[in-house]
């Protein structure tokens, strides 16, 4: 028997998605996806233009990447979004397939007063002292070395971090573990820690209304929140000890040095990468589907509309800020799923 190429199987997911949306009794055919708030606008984004390409409509609940991944292990939706990726004994025992769908950045937002967006520089040492309220005033010693000639408003720093399971605070602590000797043994990455200072708020836009609402506030969301919120952003000191602002040259920058090729899972290590351009907190976001395939027809459309959206919804991603996958990752993926249908 001649094997059956990746692009014939993934073809045929495809058509049989868009026949079962076709029949007069199903009109459009829904699936249902949960977990990242970072990923959520670019979700929202290609589901949108996706829905009159191929007749699917996603129902995505922006509830946190930990909620997304007990959800699709409960098999209440018809996949996880995670921008903290799932080990690989939690997949296994899952019975689930993970996949990376986009990259993107975290940047660090604040509300100072009388400090212009952008001016502000941090180091990821200071970073860490400011989360863990060693650092209580914008005036003090500590910032200001990092920034001279800046006249510093002598507010108290008020620190906002996510109170729900967040990829985002996975990947935050876990910049601040590579940057901080302390801040690895005292506290540690995950995507819930043990805050020693500051307020917490739910998802990407309940950090960016923190801040955006308390002078003196820092926060950390997804590069989209920042500029949809008209957050200011703070340049960070980078691996090469430069400043660097947060932006899609300095994002694309350090998503070159991803090692794909020995990532287990696609778990790909971005933070403080090298690289006199390179931003220092990149990840990638992934989705997990069940192998188990109990509904097929639900597994298959959600790969037509991931496949949809790796061959067209590049423009998309790059206007919202984050980066698309290499061809050699995107075809990857697609021989991922050619493989797990069965």
């Amino acid at each position: 028997m001649r094997p059956v190429s990746t692009a014939l199987v993934l073809a045929a997911l495809a058509a049989s998605a868009v026949a079962a949306a076709a029949q007069p009794s199903a009109g459009v055919r829904p699936i249902t996806g949960a977990g990242s708030t970072f990923a959520a606008p670019l979700y929202r984004e290609w589901a949108a233009a996706a829905k009159p390409a191929i007749h699917l409509d996603l129902d995505y609940q922006a509830v946190g990447s930990g909620a997304g991944q007990r959800r699709i292990l409960a098999r209440a939706v018809d996949f996880g979004a995670t921008d903290a990726p799932m080990s690989p004994a939690r997949l296994a025992s899952g019975d689930l397939l993970q996949f990376p769908t986009a990259l993107g950045a975290l940047v660090i937002v604040v509300n100072l007063p009388g400090v212009a967006p952008g001016a502000l520089r941090l180091s990821g040492a200071v970073l860490a002292d400011i989360f863990a309220g060693t650092i209580g005033r914008w005036d003090d010693p500590r910032i200001a070395a990092l920034n001279p000639g800046l006249a510093l408003p002598g507010l108290p720093v008020a620190p906002v971090h996510r109170d729900d399971g967040a990829g985002a605070t996975y990947l935050f602590t876990a910049y601040l573990s590579a940057v901080s000797a302390r801040w690895k043994s005292d506290i540690g990455a995950n995507t819930s820690v043990a805050w020693p200072a500051g307020a917490g708020a739910r998802g990407n836009d309940g950090v960016a209304a923190a801040v955006r609402g308390t002078p003196g506030a820092i926060g950390y969301v997804g590069s989209p929140y920042a500029a949809r919120a008209h957050l200011a952003t703070v340049r960070l000191r980078n691996h090469d000890g430069r400043y660097v602002p947060p932006d899609t040259t300095t994002y694309a920058a350090a998503a070159a040095g991803a090692d794909w090729a020995h990532a287990v899972d696609y778990a790909v290590d971005l933070i403080d990468q090298p690289g006199p351009r390179a931003w220092p907190i990149v990840a990638a976001t992934f989705v997990e589907l069940p192998r188990d395939r109990r509904d097929r027809a639900r597994a298959s459309a959600v790969v037509a509309f991931f496949d949809w959206a790796i061959k067209n919804g590049d423009d998309i991603a790059e206007r919202l800020d984050y980066i698309p996958l290499p061809a050699a990752v995107k075809a990857r993926v697609r021989r991922d799923w050619a493989a797990d249908i069965r």
